[in-house]
C-alpha cells in the first residue's frame, strides 16, 4: 500500500511539471507521451516473450516513439494527417513484411497482437496531445480532465473494492474487481470532475468565464466505465500471456500499461466528447 501511495505521488509531480512548464517547454508532453507509448509497447513485446525479436521490437517502439513526436514539426493539420498515415502505412508495411520473411519463427497472432497495441497505444495516448490543441488557453485543463478522470475512476474502485468489496464483477479476467469498486469508482469520479471544475472556475480561472458541470458529470459517470473498460481489456491480454503485470517500473502499480491501460480508453473519449460539449465555455 505504501509503494502504491508513493508510487501515485510520484506520478502526480510528474505530470503537474508538465502542467506548470506547458507555457515555457510544452514539448514535454509530446516528449513523456512518446515514452510512455514506447515502454508501453516493449512491456506488451516482452509480455510475449519476443523481447530479443529485433524484427517487430525496433519498428514497433520507433513508432510508438515518432508518433506523438510527429506534431511538433508539423503544424498544419492536412499535412499532419498526411504525415501520421504515411506512418502508419510504413509501420504496416514492415511489420507485415517481417511477418512474410520470418513466417517460420513468427506467428499471426504474436504480430496481431504487437501490431494492433503498437498503433492503439499511441494514437489514444496522442489525443492527450491533441486535446491540449484543442482546448487553447485552456487546453491542459482539458489533459489534466482526461487523465485524472482514468487515474480517479481506478483509485476509488480500488479503494471501495479493498474496504468492503464482496461480489465479483468478472472474475474470470480480474479476480480483483467488485461491484462495490466499481460503484466506488463512480461516486469519487464524479465528485472529482465537479470539484476540479469549481477550483478551477473560482480559483485559476476567478469567474472569467463558464463552466460546463453537464459535462464534468458526464465525465465522471461514462469516463469511469471507459476506464474499466480499458482496465479490463489489459488485464484479459496479461491473462492470455499469463503474466501478473506487465512490468514493475512503478512501484506497486506494475508496469507503465498497468498504470496507463484505462487512459488508453479514457482520453479519446474526453477527447471527442468535448469537442461536442466543451468543458470551458
Amino acid at each position: 500500500m505504501k509503494e502504491r501511495v508513493a508510487s501515485g505521488i510520484t506520478l502526480l509531480i510528474f505530470l503537474s511539471a508538465i502542467v506548470v512548464f506547458n507555457d515555457s517547454f510544452p514539448t514535454a508532453l509530446n516528449i513523456a507521451i512518446s515514452l510512455v507509448s514506447a515502454l508501453a509497447v516493449y512491456e506488451i513485446i516482452s509480455a510475449l516473450g519476443l523481447a530479443k525479436n529485433c524484427v517487430l521490437i525496433v519498428p514497433s517502439i520507433v513508432f510508438s516513439a515518432i508518433y506523438p513526436l510527429i506534431p511538433l514539426f508539423i503544424s498544419q493539420q492536412k499535412q499532419l494527417n498526411i504525415v501520421q498515415q504515411a506512418a502508419y502505412f510504413a509501420y504496416t508495411v514492415v511489420i507485415f513484411g517481417a511477418l512474410i520473411f520470418y513466417h517460420k519463427f513468427l506467428t499471426f497472432r504474436e504480430v496481431g497482437v504487437i501490431y494492433s497495441m503498437s498503433l492503439l497505444i499511441p494514437s489514444a495516448l496522442g489525443t492527450i496531445i491533441n486535446l491540449r490543441t484543442f482546448g487553447g488557453s485552456h487546453g491542459m485543463f482539458y489533459v489534466i480532465i482526461a487523465i485524472f478522470s482514468a487515474w480517479i475512476a481506478d483509485t476509488g474502485a480500488y479503494f471501495a473494492g479493498s474496504l468492503c468489496g464482496k461480489h465479483k464483477l468478472c472474475p474470470g479476467i480480474s479476480p480483483k474487481k467488485t461491484i462495490e469498486g466499481v460503484i466506488g469508482g463512480f461516486v469519487l469520479n464524479i465528485i472529482a470532475m465537479i470539484v476540479f471544475g469549481y477550483i478551477f472556475h473560482t480559483v485559476y480561472y476567478e469567474y472569467s468565464v463558464d463552466i460546463s458541470y453537464v459535462t464534468l458529470f458526464i465525465i465522471g459517470f461514462f469516463g469511469t466505465i471507459m476506464s474499466i473498460l480499458g482496465d479490463l481489456s489489459f488485464s484479459l491480454i496479461k491473462r492470455s500471456c499469463h503474466i501478473k503485470d506487465f512490468g514493475e517500473i512503478i512501484p506497486g502499480h506494475g508496469g507503465i500499461l498497468d498504470r496507463f491501460d484505462s487512459v488508453i480508453f479514457e482520453a479519446p473519449f474526453v477527447y471527442f466528447l468535448v469537442q461536442l460539449m466543451p468543458i470551458v465555455l
